[in-house]
């Protein structure tokens, strides 16, 4: 299961990781009907694969280790409540949560953009700004379950027009969630054009040769590049692989791979920056296998 901001998306795999049967729905806005929402795509998801399975679930935020509630989620009403008790409730199965942007790596880095590295870090680059970090093969969470959340870190070496940055529902400003999430993107251009336009007719504006859809594309890069750049001077990745709608946008990460030896503390950058392979399917691909990663077989080491 993928739970996102916008919609749900459920597939039962194989063992051999062949989708067997598939559905989304929209995400409701509150945190029972959400319980009640995933609940029903795993029934009906078990009905039209003819079995039942293990669940694992990514969420845009994390479980805390402390309480065993919903934190740090951008949709706000999961924040504070039991979710995987109340699914696996609901369920009558124990059921595994993870934070959806390292079901995301785990994905690419087992058998798509990442596959072969020895470290990767993947981000999504979608209604808000997320990240994971896959090391030889299994999720690095770290000790507060926060480990890869770059989008909750200031913007680096902002601009004077870029202070103090817009306000974050984390309560902080500048936060490079508020840069480059898809709203981020749409309200810059709107900013600087008076333009209500989604983020997907500015990328396509840009290249038909939009002069302002261009110049809100080009500070995008650049602003993607530095808060790579900082990734890069900590983790030192193999492979940066872009996810969630923004990294649809042709040649976004050859753009910020260019740019990023003008920020990065190395005389040359190895580091590559590339799309994902699976696409939107990669997140809740990830979650199905957190059960084998649980078990000692990461999907990552298959053939």
């Amino acid at each position: 299961m993928d739970l996102g901001g916008t919609k749900i998306e459920a597939v039962a795999l194989s063992d051999a990781g062949t989708i067997l049967a598939r559905e989304r729905v929209p995400t409701p806005r509150d945190y029972r009907s959400t319980i009640e929402a995933v609940s029903a795509l795993v029934e009906s998801v078990e009905r039209s694969a003819g079995a039942s399975g293990s669940v694992g679930i990514g969420i845009p935020g994390a479980v805390s280790p402390a309480s065993g509630l919903v934190k740090n989620a951008n949709s706000v009403w999961l924040i504070g409540h039991p979710l995987a008790a109340d699914l696996s409730a609901r369920l009558a199965r124990p059921v595994r949560v993870m934070n959806d942007a390292n079901c995301f790596a785990l994905s690419e880095a087992a058998d798509g953009a990442g596959r072969g590295a020895d470290v990767v870090f993947g981000v999504i680059l979608g209604t808000g700004v997320g990240g994971g970090i896959v090391v030889g093969g299994r999720p690095l969470l770290g000790v507060n379950l926060i480990a890869g959340e770059w989008g909750h870190n200031p913007l680096p070496w902002p601009r004077p027009e870029e202070l103090p940055g817009p306000s974050c529902y984390c309560g902080k400003t500048g936060c490079v969630e508020t840069w480059l999430s898809g709203p981020a993107f749409e309200r810059d251009h709107r900013d600087h054009s008076g333009r209500e336009w989604t983020a997907s007719r500015v990328a396509h504006a840009a290249q038909e040769g939009d002069a302002l859809a261009l110049a809100a594309l080009r500070r995008y890069h650049d602003r993607l590049a530095r808060a790579l750049a900082a990734l890069v001077n900590v983790l030192d990745p193999d492979v940066v692989v872009l996810g969630g709608g923004m990294s649809n946008i042709e040649g976004l990460g050859e753009a910020a791979a260019e740019l990023l030896p003008r920020y990065v503390f190395s005389d040359s950058v190895a580091t590559r920056i590339v799309r994902n392979v699976h696409g939107d399917s990669s997140g809740v691909r990830g979650a199905a296998w957190l059960w084998p990663l649980a078990e000692g077989t990461p999907r990552v080491t298959m053939g």
